[in-house]
């Protein structure tokens, strides 16, 4: 991965993350010992506050983190939008599915909206995805091998359809099938309460200028990541606020069905192995490979590394050291490495 350098005049700056293979090659050959998972028996360990919201570092200021997280596969075709609650997310993965568009999988602890949705079917790398949060997991079905591999992950599969969390969900008259299946969140996560709360997934600092990218990275004011030809959504910085606003592909405000603009405080972004595998493609979580990590204006180099299925994603700066994100909502964007089974992805940052 060529090195993240300032920008010395107003044209971007590009980053390629792409000098690195983070899994096995298109050609279907084994990894290399540098690409393969690390040993995180030695790694830096995820900790945080008991007095704290585990999913974003926040204060609990009289809320309950035992209770369990809510995932859900949220829809993002043109048709989807503007989604149900997802600027109320804690944490979102945003992952590439069949013809360069994108999905997500979003969880919900801090904060849990009335409604989440559109929800749409599991691709094979969602259980390797909510698995280390535990809880559960709300998706409208999906071919019946990806949706047997999530009904054995440790999370409560919630499926629209089946008979037992029939009352959970409904059809919204405002948007069109397939794009319309909406999740009452809170009596959903009410009927399985007897699941644990989530552990957390990252560290983070005490508030924004101690982040790890704020500290130790270059500055960039806006974060472009390209996933393929017709999905590269834009962050852009705002300082006042301290987090990021993201914009749709075309360029227009990314906004939620509230109005509200989707942010996050903290935009991680991972190169990760892509094999397309009977038409679907398929990204290789278990594993490791570069990143860059963007939090208050400066964006820093990083290298990721997920040891199992239950593991979280452990991220370490390039001298080993841990990464402190900031407080707050963290999207997880999961583009494509070079010698994957689809075109590489790349950031580009001004």
């Amino acid at each position: 991965m060529r090195a993240i350098r300032a920008a010395t005049s107003v044209l971007a700056v590009t980053l390629l993350l792409a000098g690195c293979q983070s899994g096995a090659g298109s050609d279907g050959g084994d990894a290399t010992d540098e690409s393969a998972p690390i040993d995180n028996s030695e790694s830096p360990s995820i900790e945080i506050d008991a007095d704290l919201w585990p999913l974003t570092g926040l204060p609990l200021d009289g809320g309950d983190s035992s209770l369990p997280s809510l995932a859900a596969k949220i829809d993002n075709a043109p048709a989807a939008r503007p989604q149900v609650g997802l600027d109320q997310a804690d944490i979102v993965f945003e992952e590439l599915v069949e013809g360069g568009l994108t999905r997500y999988v979003a969880v919900w602890h801090s904060t849990l909206p009335a409604e989440v949705g559109p929800v749409r079917s599991v691709r094979p790398m969602d259980p390797d995805i909510v698995s280390p949060f535990g809880g559960i997991i709300a998706y409208s079905g999906g071919q019946q091998r990806f949706v047997e591999a999530m009904l054995d992950a440790p999370v409560a599969s919630a499926i629209n359809g089946q008979s037992d969390v029939e009352d959970f969900f409904y059809r919204s008259s405002d948007k069109i099938a397939p794009h319309n299946v909406i999740v009452r969140a809170p009596e959903l996560v009410s009927y399985f309460q007897d699941r644990s709360g989530p552990p957390p997934q990252f560290n983070y600092s005490t508030q924004v200028d101690e982040s790890s990218a704020a500290t130790d990275g270059v500055a960039a004011n806006l974060v472009r990541v390209f996933f393929s030809g017709s999905s590269f959504p834009t962050w852009e910085y705002d300082a006042e606020r301290g987090s990021y606003l993201r914009h749709q592909t075309n360029g227009a405000p990314d906004n939620a069905l509230s109005g509200e603009q989707i942010s996050a405080e903290n935009v991680v972004v991972l190169e990760v192995d892509i094999q397309v595998i009977q038409d679907i493609p398929t990204t290789r979580m278990v594993d490791s490979g570069e990143g860059v990590v963007a939090t208050g204006g400066g964006v820093l180099e990083v290298r990721w590394s997920k040891a199992a299925p239950e593991a979280p994603i452990e991220l370490t700066d390039t001298s080993g050291a841990r990464v402190l994100l900031a407080p707050g909502q963290t999207w997880v964007e999961l583009i494509p490495a070079e010698g994957s089974g689809v075109p590489a992805g790349q950031v580009e940052l001004e």
